[in-house]
């Protein structure tokens, strides 16, 4: 705390003496916990434009709309024709409009990371009672639940909609149930794999374009490498080759473990002995995200 340093001022025959020093800090200090939860809900309503500009809402919530309307018009069709189940799977909702997913992951991890590398507020950060820890759980955590509530509100839909319908019950929320561990892994791994790519530049327009290949190529490489493999007779390598695109990886383990239909070609996903290497090489990839994550900003805090 500074010393106090009274001051003198005089007005015609009036002299008046004002105490401009400092003030102890006498209020309540809520320490690391309370920045990292600020953190984390400022970043959570950045991630769909709540709190800025309504240009940064358009592209965010526009996602959030194309990912919910395939939905609703499913359910309005298994309401109107009475049908008896619905046309996607809860497990295959994400994987089919796993475009949209990327896009919006390469539009928001920039936004996340990219301005505090750009502007170098990053050490203001860590000047504060906020740890390197603290930084990169809140950035990721905020990301993966907005990835949570992009994937998982279109499921809702679809679950209301199949209760609406009268379809079974318990089916349908099995189902349901299986399809949230679904997008909850898949968010785990987007996030993670979205801003560790977006943390390497402060420039957003480089980081969305390396997300999107990330993301998007490896998925078209492997696509094309099991389409090759399946018309020369080798459906064993098919699942072997799925190991290597995020997309494929959680198709893998919906398929092995959560009743999903595979989209592999041939609709042949791995046994439980390949998936059980799947979950691995997942759960592999968002502890290693994080750990890139930590080594990362431990170099920008300095």
């Amino acid at each position: 705390m500074a010393a106090e340093h009274p001051t003198a001022t005089v007005t015609g025959d009036q002299t008046r003496i004002h105490n401009i020093g400092y003030r102890s800090y006498d209020g309540p200090r809520l320490g690391r916990a309370y920045a990292r939860r600020s953190l984390y809900s400022q970043s959570l309503r950045g991630a769909y434009g709540l709190g800025r500009s309504a240009k940064s809402k358009v592209l965010p919530m526009l996602l959030f709309v194309v990912m919910c309307l395939p939905a609703a018009i499913m359910v309005a069709v298994a309401v109107a024709t009475k049908a008896n189940d619905l046309p996607v799977d809860y497990t295959r909702y994400a994987i089919v409009l796993q475009a949209v997913i990327s896009l919006y992951v390469a539009s928001q991890a920039p936004q996340s990371v990219s301005r505090d590398l750009r502007f170098k507020t990053v050490p203001l950060y860590f000047s504060r009672p906020i740890e390197t820890s603290d930084y990169v759980r809140a950035k990721y955590a905020s990301l993966a639940s907005a990835l949570f509530v992009l994937t998982a509100a279109p499921l809702l839909v679809l679950y209301v909609g199949a209760l609406l319908a009268k379809l079974d019950f318990a089916d349908q929320t099995k189902g349901f149930a299986q399809g949230l561990v679904s997008v909850a892994l898949l968010s785990l791994l987007f996030a993670g794999l979205g801003l560790v790519v977006a943390s390497v530049t402060p420039r957003r327009g480089f980081g969305i374009a390396a997300v999107i290949a990330v993301l998007t190529i490896t998925y078209g490489a492997v696509s094309t490498l099991q389409a090759i493999a399946d018309v020369q007779s080798s459906s064993g390598a098919v699942a072997w080759i799925g190991l290597f695109s995020p997309i494929t990886l959680i198709d893998g383990v919906s398929s092995a473990f959560l009743g999903a239909t595979s989209a592999f070609p041939g609709g042949a996903g791995p046994s439980s002995g390949v998936g059980a290497l799947y979950v691995l090489v997942t759960l592999g990839l968002i502890a290693g995200a994080y750990g890139l994550l930590m080594r990362r900003y431990k170099k920008v805090g300095l």
